[in-house]
């Protein structure tokens, strides 16, 4: 069998802790699941999925206020002229 121990360091991003994830679930369908590591990785995996909603989470939020600043600047015509530099002002 393969080596069927859960790394232990935190996920370096959310594709790395996808991909230790999808490794996990591969050594937990194998046959010849290790019992003895079975705990490990049950509980490597929750950490994981922890860490994924977290960032989840954190995009989601980061993507509404990008979408909400978008949204100010097509509504307000002002705000429109100050990201512009005042183009449109008569001087």
């Amino acid at each position: 069998m393969t080596d069927s121990t859960p790394q232990q360091a935190p996920a370096d991003g959310y594709a790395a802790a996808v991909t230790e994830l999808q490794k996990i679930l591969e050594a937990l369908e194998a046959p010849d699941v290790d019992v003895d590591a079975l705990a490990a990785h049950v509980d490597r995996a929750a950490e994981l999925l922890r860490f994924c909603r977290e960032r989840l989470v954190a995009a989601e939020t980061q993507v509404t206020e990008i979408v909400a600043g978008l949204e100010d600047l097509t509504t307000d015509p002002g705000a429109a002229d100050a990201a512009s530099g005042g183009a449109g002002i008569d001087g």
